[in-house]
């Protein structure tokens, strides 16, 4: 039978966007994984600061749930390749000789090229950059990030339709475990009839023969015991509920996991009353395909 296939996303991807204004070229990395709820993480490059609650509110119209990192970086070239000497940061250093040597007098003078070599003395030259340039700085940016956030909702979605696919065979599996426990249910009753009797004969010598009659009330009452079609008809629904929900498609990460606790009740009391081997050998391959499922409904958004 072919069935509706709804369109489900993961919560794990990663997308990439470069641009270029001018001399200065920059570019956002974002990488999503699974989160309960949605937690946006922002670094941005110097000057790129105020753009932090426009991204978030981006991100948040396009994502719902995941553990989310945007990582925006900027490079620019110095104007001309020229350089300039950071006073303030050579001063600093200048100051601190003294002590130093008193604390090590072995040890030599700083030398010219020592000093110019610490990080921050020598920098790029540039010039202030004019108001309208950051701003035109910053709307590119943020159109590099839609971009970035399509390519990510592009392939959170290519990787939910890989998981559509291995939740539905999953959920095949569970139907035909559930057929399989309904079939040796069936034959439980006389099963737990012919270990009573023979339990019975064991002790003939001790005890009295049990009336017919109440050997078969003895039956009835283990076979009520370990009767597990509520279980099996509970866990049908629960499968057909499943697979309603994958059909339908959207943010049903939440839902399915709430399921998955469901799916795991019944499979524990078909287990604990299950009376033979083979019922319980198909109630523990029961409880491993929900383990199964379980584990890929976490990467749902």
């Amino acid at each position: 039978m072919t069935r509706g296939r709804g369109a489900v996303s993961s919560m794990t991807g990663f997308a990439v966007a470069r641009g270029e204004l001018d001399a200065t070229r920059w570019s956002w990395e974002i990488r999503s994984v699974n989160g309960r709820g949605l937690d946006v993480r922002c670094r941005l490059a110097n000057r790129m600061e105020p753009l932090d609650p426009a991204v978030r509110e981006r991100v948040a119209k396009r994502l719902h749930r995941g553990n989310v990192s945007a990582t925006l970086t900027i490079t620019r070239e110095s104007p001309e390749g020229r350089y300039r000497i950071n006073h303030d940061v050579l001063d600093t250093l200048a100051a601190a000789i003294p002590e130093v040597q008193g604390r090590f007098p072995e040890a030599r003078p700083p030398s010219i090229d020592g000093l110019l070599a610490v990080r921050g003395v020598i920098e790029p030259a540039s010039e202030e950059d004019p108001e309208d340039w950051i701003a035109a700085l910053r709307e590119a940016v943020l159109s590099g990030l839609d971009a970035a956030l399509e390519a990510l909702v592009e392939m959170r979605a290519a990787e939910g339709g890989h998981l559509y696919s291995i939740l539905e065979a999953h959920l095949d599996r569970m139907t035909a475990l559930c057929e399989e426990a309904s079939g040796l249910a069936a034959t439980q009753p006389d099963a737990i009839k012919a270990r009573l009797r023979a339990r019975i004969e064991e002790f003939s010598d001790l005890v009295p023969a049990l009336p017919e009659e109440k050997l078969m009330q003895e039956v009835a009452l283990l076979a009520t015991r370990s009767d597990v079609r509520e279980e099996l008809d509970r866990l049908r629904g629960h499968t057909k509920a499943a697979r309603a929900l994958l059909s339908d498609g959207g943010e049903v990460g939440r839902r399915l996991d709430f399921l998955c606790q469901e799916f795991n009740r019944e499979a524990n009391t078909l287990c604990s009353k299950a009376s033979d081997l083979e019922l319980t050998r198909v109630g523990l391959d029961l409880k491993a395909v929900i383990e199964q499922f379980r584990e890929q409904v976490q990467n749902l958004e």
